[in-house]
């Protein structure tokens, strides 16, 4: 499993504990005005401003249309901590795949911070909002904390576990389920849990891996994000960029938000989280919420084509193309919401139909070395001739002048 060090973890002000696919996160006030002072768990702060993620989403168009009302959405992580205010009304009832603990409890911190960019809901004085307001998170906790510690106490992740989320969400209802996980094992268990809850009508949202974290840095397919049905996303920057903090691979689908996340944390009401790289943990979950708009409008469309909106509408500089970077792009809610999703629109090909090949957009660095012009000397012919026949018009311009004979004074 990749593994990180986080803000999100116990204590102090500044916090530490690792969380998978999260990124090397602080916590405090350097990335936003807006936050007065370091996130604590021993003191509730609430910041007015709208996340940075809902702007650069458009989420204000797509409310038009969906709030996520009646969606489940399931968190497989490490629980999420029902003291929140954010998730008042908000949270279903889950299960903990980890001894002696309650799935509405996170020490760890990583799937209240999720959970919150899916459903927080309006608290006074704060701007936090999920991307999904409306819709409802099931806690499901497959691991206590992912530092060596936890590893070695047998409560770090482990494929089992997820797995066991997994067919637990897709069996309770959630019709997305998001996973901010990753892997690079293909795990039999972890493959055969992801075509279960594919065929329960569950769409699975799953970490294409941060590269900043990962044990294995190299390029190539992390799971369940890599599994055919599954929605692979890599994190964008604030130019909506993905750099080389993510996982690049055939895998991603497409990308989302990534830095600079104003989310719930931990007990203690908001907390902007951002890092040095993009975390494909919180592009995650901005993927999956947008997902939970899709199920609320086309209920019947299933997960298959709720992901297939997602990408054929995500933004990118050639419809036809797609790259190991972003996938088909950035996505795009309300465009997902209001597309004709009848083949017409360049991109990946519809559920069901032959699969197109998708034109790999390659950049080429632009070649700015001189080459000699061959047709040189006949230009220089040419301007010599031109200068010479206008200098024989002058010529005989001025010999006409010189030759014209001069009147006589009258007597």
């Amino acid at each position: 499993m990749t593994g990180s060090r986080s803000a999100l973890g116990r204590g102090s002000a500044v916090l530490t504990a690792g969380v998978l696919a999260a990124g090397a996160l602080t916590a405090g006030p350097a990335a936003a005005p807006a936050a007065a002072a370091e996130c604590s768990v021993n003191a509730v702060q609430y910041v007015p401003d709208t996340p940075m993620g809902l702007q650069r989403l458009n989420a204000k168009y797509a409310w038009t249309l969906a709030t996520g009302r009646g969606v489940v959405v399931a968190v497989v992580d490490s629980g999420v901590d029902a003291r929140n205010k954010h998730f008042d009304g908000a949270l279903v009832k889950g299960t903990s795949f980890v001894p002696k603990l309650k799935p509405t409890e996170d020490d760890a911190g990583h799937g209240t911070a999720v959970a919150g960019q899916i459903v927080a809901r309006s608290v006074r004085g704060s701007g936090l909002l999920g991307l999904a307001p409306d819709a409802k998170v099931m806690p499901v906790q497959v691991f206590y904390d992912a530092d060596e510690q936890s590893r070695a106490d047998g409560v770090g992740p482990r494929a089992d576990r997820m797995a066991a989320g997994i067919r637990y969400a897709a069996d309770h209802g959630a019709k997305v389920i998001n996973v901010s996980m990753s892997t690079p094992t293909d795990d039999a268990r972890l493959r055969a849990a992801s075509r279960y809850a594919t065929d329960k009508g569950a769409l699975i949202v799953a970490s294409a891996g941060n590269r900043t974290t990962a044990e294995d840095k190299a390029d190539g397919p992390r799971y369940p994000a890599a599994y055919p049905e599954v929605l692979a996303v890599s994190a964008a920057d604030t130019a909506d960029s993905v750099t080389d903090d993510s996982i690049h691979g055939k895998h991603v689908d497409v990308s989302a938000p990534g830095t600079d996340i104003l989310t719930t944390f931990h007990a203690a009401g908001d907390c902007l989280l951002s890092q040095e790289g993009e975390s494909t943990s919180f592009a995650t979950a901005y993927a999956s919420a947008a997902a939970a708009l899709l199920v609320q409008r086309f209920p019947d469309a299933g997960p298959a084509q709720w992901k297939h909106r997602l990408e054929v509408t995500a933004s990118r500089p050639q419809r036809d193309s797609r790259d190991d970077y972003a996938g088909w792009g950035l996505i795009q809610p309300y465009e997902a919401l209001t597309a004709i999703a009848d083949g017409s629109v360049g991109g990946p090909s519809l559920p069901g139909e032959r699969a197109r090949t998708p034109v790999e957009q390659v950049v080429r660095p632009i070649d700015l070395t001189q080459s000699s012009d061959p047709h040189a000397p006949e230009r220089t012919a040419a301007l010599w001739w031109s200068l010479g026949g206008t200098s024989a018009l002058i010529a005989l311009a001025l010999a006409g002048l010189l030759r014209r004979p001069r009147r006589r004074a009258a007597a």
